[in-house]
Parts: structure tokens; C-alpha cells; sequence
């Protein structure tokens, strides 16, 4: 059981272990059965127990380590936080093309930790035992693991159950790399552990979580070199906006090792010595701390999941159907356990479904949903739907149109330019079938897309729509404007012009 040991032992620590895991918790006696019983208390596992328990069914809730998950722990709460103090040194630094001239600051590393933990602490109420047992959802403490189809076993009780959520959640996944369980490395579970800044921080993998980090630690005050093995950051991104986050990255510094290989690790003379390849040159690089951003896997293990006939796979995590129902009847999964986009709203969302599906016998489909999703760089990238290359895969005809954020004045005005926005539509009604937004609040912004796509709008009725002057979502009305404007074919025009002449109307 993780309780933060590298951590500071201060009021905040206290705070935060109160609510997601109290010390000397009695777990109450289990029920007869439940109506639902849920494996995990990340974010999937608390919409699951308290929809249940609000709607009135008989819940049991069952966490092995802390409430509240990746998300509050180790994800984006204090990801988002760091990144929030990094943001600022950015924004001093950038005064001076403004017209304010700073003549010094100071970046307190250990005030900027203890802010993250002081305010993740307070968040923290919110998934609390107190307050899930408020609720009326009966919270364990404890590994469980299945027992048979309908039954789990959990330390000397038995927990039976009609229906079964698995919401355990997902891990960093953890390269066999020679040296580095030796020389030790961070992963997000450790690294918002850390009181002294890195002098130099290695990150190696380039997608959501190594980037966000690189960039804040250096913002911050690292030195951070990246490895990348292939030749592209956020390799599921739009590579325009990969190469804007590239180039981004270069201009502040950050030291960026693409198609490379991390090949081991050693120690000499007390010194990190890192053994790197790239294509046929081998380099070396002394470093203090090592972050893996390599991705997660499904933390699935330990389950006994052959007792209750639910089929998983290793990297796949618990195998379902579109109503989030495996192989069991019975259990169904959500959340990163399960769900290829492992992002906290889509456990949210996914959970939501399956409540649906097990408690009312609904058919809801996790295929159904239009998944956003952010990556909090400075710039964000944001994303909605599909890309051109799915959609054409899939047999659609359709085509994107890009507008540039240097063509919205809001974004001239705050020197926030470095940007674009794409949407991917169909031919013939314009359909929105997906997006890319690239901007200093993407992620903000995108949700007027996902609302168009969830409403089936098309990209013409996006210009119908009156933004207040000046937002940087204006770009949207633009790109209604743009894709109207492409309708309009010369005799359309010619026809426009003749009626304003008769009308007498100037154009």
C-alpha cells in the first residue's frame, strides 16, 4: 500500500490520507448481496458507486490502495497544478513583449510542491470514505479478488454481488531497461513526491504525460532531455500540431532525442550515466532523475478473474463489449481497466453507461460517445471525433479545412498565435466528423465542437452562432464562414452579384 512515504509529513499529507485512506478504517459487514459491487475508486469506480447508491441500490465499494485514483493522486490534479506555476514563470518571462519589464523573480520549487499538495488535499474531500459512506455506499478497504461468477473475497469476507464493475484502473508501464530498477527512476505515482528540482531530468516517451512535464520542468528550471523512439511527439496527434509542440519545445529549450533508444543505465562514481541510441551513433548522458511517460497498461492483476470466467488480456485490460459487459454476464468494466482512451472523462462517461446497462438493463453503447480529449501543453492540443485519415478508412467521403489562430484577433491581441484549428467533415452536408484545436486553452474551447458534433451539426451552422468579440473562439464562426464560403460556386456568386445590383446594394 502506497501512503505517500516520500512525502513530506506535514498537515496537507494528514489531510489527504484522512480522506482517501484513514487510518485504522473498520470495514463495515458485508451486506446479504449487493446490487453492484465496484472494484476501484478512481474515477470510474466513484461515478459507478455513488450513481448506484443514489438511485438507490445496495452498493459495495472496494479500494486496495487510495481513494480517489490516478487522478487525484498521481494524474491530471497534480499534474495540472504543477503545470499551472509553470505556466506563470512562462507568462513572467514573455512580459517584457508587453510592455512590463520584470527585473527578477525567484522560482521556490518546494512552495510550488507544497501548493500541489495542499491543494490536491483539499480536492480530496471530495472522494473521501466520509463522503461515499454519506452516500450510503458501504467503502472496504482492502485487495479484492473474485471468488466465483457472482462472489469476491476480501481479506475474511465475502462480498456476493448481482452485478460487478471492474474499475481498477491502469500503470506505468515499465521498459526492461538494463540498470534502471538499480539506478531507480520516477513514474507518475513518485514523481509529485519530489522536494528538490532535477537538475536534469530525462523523460523517456513523448506522448501526453512526458510531454506536459517536459515542458514544465523546464519551465520550472530543469534541464530536460527527451528520448523519443520515433520521429514524432503524440504520435496519435495531427502531425501539424506535433511539429508546433516540437518547435515549441525547441525555442524553450528542451533537448529533444528522436528515433532513439534508451539502451541501459549505470552508475559511476555516484554519477547517472545513460546509454542512448541513435541509429548507428551511441551517446551518453549524465542525468539526476528519470522519468517513464511510456504509456499504461490495465492493472488487472491479482484479480482471479478465471474464478468469475471474465476474460482480460494483459495489454488490453478486461475484454468487453460495446455495452462495457464481459464475458460474465454479471461484470462489466469501465475506465482504463478496460477502454483504449485512458482519460479520466472517459471513465466518467463509461461508468455512466454501464449503471445503464447493469442496473436497468439499458444497451447504452461506449461506441456511441464522442470522446475529446487534451494534451496540456503550452500550447494545448485538444481533439474531437475522427482524423481525415480514419474517417476515409471507413469508407467516408469527406475533407478538412484548417484556419490559423494568427487569423483570430483575440489572438493577436494576447500574442497567443501559435495555433490552428482543423475540422474534418462530410462531403456533401458537412457533417463535423472530427477536429484538432491548437491553442493556449484548447481544451476550454473544444466543447463547442462536441456539442455541434453531439447535435449533428454541420460546419456551415457553426457561423450561425454569435461569439462574443473578441474570443479566440471565434475561430469557429471563421470555419463556418470558410466552409459556407466554399459552397458558393461562380454562378452562385454571379447570380448574388446581380440581385445586390438591382437591389442596389453595395457589396
Amino acid at each position: 500500500m502506497s501512503e505517500y512515504p516520500d512525502m513530506p509529513a506535514d498537515q496537507f499529507r494528514e489531510n489527504l490520507l484522512f480522506n482517501v485512506r484513514p487510518p485504522g478504517w473498520v470495514d463495515p459487514e458485508p451486506a446479504k448481496e449487493y446490487d453492484l459491487a465496484v472494484i476501484g475508486a478512481g474515477s470510474a469506480g466513484l461515478v459507478a458507486a455513488i450513481g448506484a447508491a443514489k438511485l438507490g441500490a445496495r452498493t459495495a465499494l472496494i479500494e486496495k490502495n487510495l481513494l480517489g485514483g490516478d487522478c487525484l493522486n498521481y494524474g491530471c490534479v497534480p499534474s495540472k497544478l504543477l503545470i499551472r506555476s509553470a505556466r506563470t514563470v512562462r507568462e513572467i518571462e514573455k512580459a517584457d513583449d508587453l510592455g512590463i519589464r520584470v527585473s527578477s523573480y525567484e522560482i521556490q520549487f518546494s512552495r510550488v510542491m507544497e501548493r500541489l499538495r495542499r491543494i490536491r488535499s483539499r480536492i480530496s474531500e471530495h472522494d473521501s470514505a466520509e463522503r461515499l459512506t454519506r452516500e450510503g455506499v458501504d467503502v472496504f478497504l482492502g485487495h479484492a479478488s473474485f471468488s466465483s461468477a457472482n462472489s469476491m473475497i476480501l481479506k475474511d469476507k465475502r462480498i456476493r454481488f448481482k452485478k460487478a464493475v471492474i474499475a481498477t484502473g491502469a500503470k506505468a508501464m515499465i521498459p526492461p531497461i538494463e540498470g534502471l530498477e538499480a539506478v531507480g527512476y520516477l513514474t507518475n505515482e513518485t514523481i509529485f513526491n519530489l522536494r528538490e528540482l532535477p537538475r536534469t531530468l530525462l523523460i523517456l516517451g513523448g506522448g501526453p504525460l512526458g510531454c506536459e512535464l517536459a515542458q514544465a520542468f523546464r519551465r520550472l528550471g530543469s534541464r530536460v532531455i527527451m528520448i523519443q523512439r520515433g520521429n514524432q511527439f503524440l504520435q496519435r496527434e495531427d502531425p501539424d500540431a506535433a511539429a508546433i509542440i516540437e518547435d515549441v519545445f525547441r525555442e524553450e529549450g528542451i533537448q529533444i532525442l528522436f528515433s532513439s533508444q534508451l539502451r541501459k543505465i549505470e552508475l559511476e562514481k555516484g554519477r547517472k550515466i545513460a546509454h542512448i541510441s541513435l541509429g548507428d551513433e551511441e551517446k551518453t548522458l549524465q542525468f539526476d532523475q528519470i522519468l517513464l511517460a511510456l504509456g499504461r497498461i490495465p492493472e488487472i492483476l491479482g484479480l482471479d478473474l478465471e474464478a468469475a470466467g471474465v476474460e482480460y488480456d494483459n495489454k488490453a485490460g478486461i475484454l468487453v463489449n460495446d455495452n462495457l459487459q464481459s464475458s460474465n454476464p454479471r461484470v462489466y468494466a469501465a475506465g482504463d481497466s478496460c477502454l483504449r482512451y485512458k482519460f479520466t472523462h472517459t471513465a466518467d462517461a463509461s461508468a455512466r453507461i454501464v449503471l445503464q446497462n447493469a442496473l436497468f438493463g439499458g444497451r447504452k453503447k461506449i461506441s456511441a460517445l464522442n470522446i475529446p480529449w487534451c494534451t496540456y501543453t503550452d500550447p494545448e492540443v485538444a481533439h474531437v471525433g475522427m482524423y481525415e485519415k480514419e474517417a476515409s478508412e471507413k469508407g467516408l467521403d469527406c475533407e478538412t479545412l484548417k484556419i490559423s489562430l494568427s487569423d483570430v484577433d483575440r489572438a493577436l491581441l494576447d500574442e497567443d498565435e501559435k495555433g490552428f484549428l482543423k475540422i474534418t467533415f462530410k462531403k456533401g452536408n458537412g457533417q463535423i466528423l472530427g477536429a484538432t484545436l491548437v491553442a493556449g486553452h484548447a481544451g476550454e474551447m473544444l466543447s463547442e465542437l462536441s456539442v455541434a458534433m453531439e447535435a449533428g451539426f454541420s460546419v456551415g451552422r457553426l457561423s450561425r452562432v454569435v461569439h462574443p468579440y473578441p474570443t479566440q473562439a471565434e475561430i469557429f464562426r471563421k470555419a463556418g464562414d470558410l466552409y459556407n464560403g466554399r459552397k458558393l460556386t461562380p454562378f452562385i456568386k454571379s447570380l448574388l452579384h446581380g440581385w445586390m445590383k438591382i437591389f442596389n446594394i453595395r457589396a
